[in-house]
């Protein structure tokens, strides 16, 4: 039987309860494994008074002090990689041996990367119309980041925003998804060991409706960062009005495979593609957009290599590559779209159920779908579970057409071994990042990522030295009357 922890938010440099708690079930094992206090707006703003109390301070020091700070993080990080990926794969559900591990990796590298593309941040020494005087353009930070994060990846994706918001000096409010509260916390005791200022990093738990919509609002917010649904970005958006505003959002992208592509290689793209994290990811491959001539063979390829390469199981098991989804909206959503599609005419070829052999009713089979139609919901809409639905495309026309038919616009790939059509693909799609010959699911930290403009994907953009450009301001100082 699992130890029940407490969870409390963190503000001002120390934990506090908020009074009412909420339970917290593992999606691997359906024990009991955290009571998670509840914060509530005036717990918002306690956080983001604290957080503008210690900017004044934190802005102020060394950049390659901040550095340092976040490599000792880091180290601190590696020290509990194992705890911090066990209670990952416990509350998240994610597998231990095949994931977990891998996502405290990078989450090292991310504190690790923040750190020396800060020390790298340049201003400049723009030229002036005033003789005798030299203008500098500086990169300062802008204040109180508010930063409100998804349950698919409780690590990585609020150290986007945290890294490189504390690298350059801004304070930092957290608001964690609900379900995964409990190993966020796991995270936030290792920030707290770093030793950064008390205030530098704030943790409030709570309903997202109210913690998350007083943070967006809160006057004293000068940039606000959410990584999650299309839906609740909108109205984050709203809240945050005005702001400095990072929104990632939901994404149907597409993987195309043409009939001149390696279908093997396409074949190892698509597994990732669909069922890294149990299909939980926003780069996934919700679409296989198949060229009619090769769909047959591809859809066979893909079902012989689930069956083989896929082992949905005990998360904590070495064998196992695939754990169970995070939670019942995601699993409902899964029953709905595989139902629709078999209605509309497609043919289920792999999976489709949950496992009834299981801990819990979260354990979804790797589920692949041939025929798809093209109005069946899961081709309209995002579904964020381990699912491949085929649907058959004519030319590679027919496919950008079908891509550019969704409002998204944050990730594509396609397999073809002419470039040009790859680049002709990439040249007519909305998506602010295509992928040619790997999977929608390779992305880099140090590279732009977020969605294209005028799409449903989000605006501004994490990665490298572009997300410390979004979260610093240029100050301008013009220095007179050097010479007379």
């Amino acid at each position: 039987m699992s130890i029940v922890h407490d969870v409390d938010l963190f503000v001002g440099g120390e934990w506090l309860a908020a009074g009412e708690r909420v339970p917290a079930t593992s999606p691997a094992t359906g024990e009991l494994i955290a009571e998670v206090s509840q914060g509530g707006r005036v717990h918002v703003a306690r956080a983001v008074a604290s957080a503008s109390t210690a900017f004044d301070k934190w802005s102020r020091t060394n950049v390659h002090e901040r550095a340092a700070l976040l490599h000792r993080l880091a180290d601190i990080c590696l020290e509990r990689k194992e705890e911090l990926a066990r209670a990952l794969t416990l509350d998240q559900g994610k597998a231990l041996y095949a994931e977990a591990y891998h996502e405290v990796d990078d989450l090292v590298g991310y504190w690790r990367g923040a750190a020396e593309d800060a020390i790298r941040l340049a201003g400049d020494l723009p030229s002036t119309m005033l003789t005798g005087s030299r203008v500098l353009v500086e990169r300062r930070p802008v204040g109180v980041v508010g930063v409100i994060t998804p349950w698919n990846w409780p690590y990585t994706m609020p150290a986007q925003i945290i890294a490189p918001a504390l690298a350059v000096g801004n304070a930092v409010v957290w608001v964690p998804a609900p379900s995964t509260t409990y190993c966020s916390a796991v995270l936030m005791r290792c920030i707290e060991a770093a030793g950064l200022p008390a205030g530098a990093v704030n943790f409030v738990p709570g309903p997202g409706p109210v913690v998350g919509d007083e943070l967006a609002g809160h006057p004293d917010v000068a940039a606000i960062a959410f990584v999650g649904s299309t839906a609740t970005g909108y109205a984050v958006g709203r809240r945050a009005a005005g702001k400095i505003q990072i929104l990632e959002m939901g994404n149907n992208g597409p993987m195309v495979v043409m009939d001149d592509a390696d279908l093997g290689r396409a074949v190892e793209g698509a597994i990732v593609g669909c069922f890294l994290n149990a299909g939980q990811s926003c780069a996934a491959a919700e679409r296989i957009l198949v060229h009619r001539d090769v769909a047959d063979e591809f859809a066979l390829r893909l079902t012989e290599a689930t069956h083989k390469d896929v082992s949905l199981g005990d998360p904590f098991d070495p064998e196992t590559t695939m754990g169970p989804l995070n939670n019942e909206g995601v699993a409902a959503k899964m029953e709905h779209h595989v139902e629709d599609a078999i209605a509309r005419g497609a043919t289920l070829v792999h999976g489709g159920t949950a496992r009834s052999d299981l801990p819990t009713s979260l354990y979804w089979a790797p589920t692949i779908l041939t025929g798809v139609a093209r109005d069946s919901v899961v081709a309209q809409e995002e579904t964020f579970g381990p699912i491949a639905p085929i649907i058959p495309v004519d030319s590679l026309e027919d496919a950008i057409a079908l891509t550019n038919a969704l409002p998204y616009g944050l990730m594509a790939s396609i397999y073809t071994r002419d470039y040009a059509k790859g680049l002709r693909y990439a040249d007519s799609v909305k998506a602010a990042w295509v992928n040619i010959n790997e999977s929608s699911n390779h992305w880099e930290p140090q590279l732009p990522f977020g969605g294209g403009a005028g799409t449903h994907s989000g605006t501004g953009r994490v990665g490298g030295r572009y997300v410390l450009e979004s979260l610093t301001q240029t100050r301008t100082v013009v220095l007179g009357g050097l010479s007379s």
